[in-house]
């Protein structure tokens, strides 16, 4: 069985040819220089971008493991959620050759094709139900509930900014490209904390931790819902304090330095990465479930990574990210390992006039 996946939800144009389970050829054109300049993606420069380049990727993957359309028995495609403009390039390039080759055409939900990469390249037994799973990137944010493969609810959600949106909005401020998320993580991690950090104080012969620069927004503890936009005032409030300390002592440098960049960015990420993990596991707690997934562009952050891995290993948990970052971004992996699923367990198929459309 092949299966030919598209992806262009936003800002990069990825497409994919699996054999069965197996991811045989993808490849991917990223949008990421062209946005750079507007820090963020304008909807219509992106859907033009797919455009002119879908063709040209779609021939990259087909060449790479010599296989011709017709060969090929099922396409799936994003159809939501997403830029619609994006969306329109894939889905209509998807269904022009549905029809053209008489082939079934399977639309995918972008979110539910986000936690099905953590399939990729794992044997389906690895992953145990009923399970939790955090999705979190740039325009989503939403803690998961899965009783099977197939049975999902929705435990909560960003109430305002997805986690991935507030760190381009911080790197924004601090003058940083775009995408955030890589940048801020790089730059946390060169972040030396001194052992006498300004942020302690010594009290009777002991050092006592202040508290954090950025504080943690939990809203209701027992529930899952997120905010980070009091966050990301906050971190705009620092960083015109510590511009307006440079003024003050006389400086003509409007920017903050590499050390402020490098403190700002490695708090910023602790505060984020506090609230994300606690409430996953404090859903598994409820649940009461032993496996815990994570999925997203976010899931590539390693200090979430490793903040959610500490805890799980003191519960003797599981705890599973997708097994490569690729994996973790936007990408047509993801929408054949769904589509592969479905083909496999749902084998559901109606038409709407000439095209066969896979139940979603």
């Amino acid at each position: 069985m092949k299966i030919l996946a598209f992806e262009t939800s936003c800002d990069d144009t990825s497409i994919a040819l699996f054999e069965n389970e197996k991811l045989v050829s993808m490849h991917t054109k990223s949008q990421i220089k062209l946005h750079n300049k507007t820090w963020g993606v304008v909807p219509e420069v992106a859907s033009r971008e797919h455009a002119n380049v879908i063709f040209d990727v779609l021939d990259d993957v087909l060449k790479e493991w010599w296989v011709m359309l017709q060969d090929i028995d099922y396409i799936a495609v994003t159809t939501h959620p997403g830029l619609v403009p994006s969306l329109l390039t894939g889905i209509t390039v998807a269904s022009t050759l549905s029809q053209a080759l008489q082939i079934p055409i399977i639309p995918i939900d972008h979110i539910e094709a986000h936690i099905f990469s953590n399939w990729l390249e794992r044997d389906e037994s690895e992953i145990v139900f009923p399970l939790v799973c955090l999705t979190v990137s740039g325009g989503h944010n939403e803690i998961w509930y899965m009783q099977d493969m197939w049975s999902k609810e929705k435990l909560g959600q960003t109430q305002d900014d997805a986690a991935g949106e507030a760190y381009d909005k911080v790197a924004k401020m601090m003058w940083l490209e775009y995408p955030g998320g890589p940048i801020i993580s790089k730059l946390a991690e060169e972040y030396n904390k001194p052992l006498s950090h300004p942020s302690s104080q010594r009290k009777k012969g002991k050092t006592i931790e202040k508290k954090p620069l950025f504080p943690r927004v939990f809203l209701e503890k027992s529930e899952f819902g997120f905010s980070f936009s009091g966050l990301k005032s906050a971190v705009r409030r620092e960083i015109e304090k510590r511009i307006q300390l440079l003024s003050n002592l006389g400086s003509q440098e409007s920017r903050l330095s590499i050390h402020d960049v490098q403190e700002i960015s490695y708090e910023f990420q602790a505060a984020v990465n506090e609230v994300l993990a606690f409430k996953l596991l404090e859903a598994a707690r409820q649940k009461e479930v032993q496996t815990l997934l994570l999925a997203g562009w976010v899931s590539a952050n390693d200090d979430l990574n490793e903040k959610i891995h500490q805890e799980v290993q003191k519960l003797w948990l599981k705890f599973l990210a997708p097994k490569k970052k690729l994996y973790c971004m936007d990408n047509a992996a993801m929408i054949g390992i769904l589509a592969y699923y479905k083909v496999k367990y749902l084998k559901r198929a109606y038409k709407i006039g000439s095209v066969t459309l896979w139940e979603s």
